[in-house]
């Protein structure tokens, strides 16, 4: 299934800054960045239920912000892109 995960993350302390970064590794290990605090993550239930617990033992709820919208299975007719940075298929092949 695709997700999408956004985050706002305080970053006005040098903690702030490294969740920030914590946060963006992590999802990196799940998909790709679309924007630039906004991922594309295509996983199965069990990725995604440990990416959860993972980014919700990283964010300090009390001043960060995550967000996860599932887009399912059928994802290829509910995203739509314009303008330039176009995503790669991240189920395609790795070789261009």
């Amino acid at each position: 299934m695709l997700i999408l995960i956004t985050y706002d993350v305080s970053t006005t302390s040098a903690a702030g800054r490294k969740r920030l970064r914590k946060v963006s590794k992590a999802c990196q290990n799940y998909g790709q960045r679309v924007q630039n605090s906004v991922f594309e993550c295509v996983v199965d239930a069990t990725q995604f239920a440990t990416l959860k617990i993972e980014l919700s033992n990283i964010i300090d709820e009390k001043q960060d912000s995550l967000r996860f919208y599932q887009l399912g299975n059928n994802y290829k007719t509910k995203v739509e892109h314009i303008g330039v940075k176009g995503s790669i298929d991240i189920e395609g092949p790795l070789i261009y």
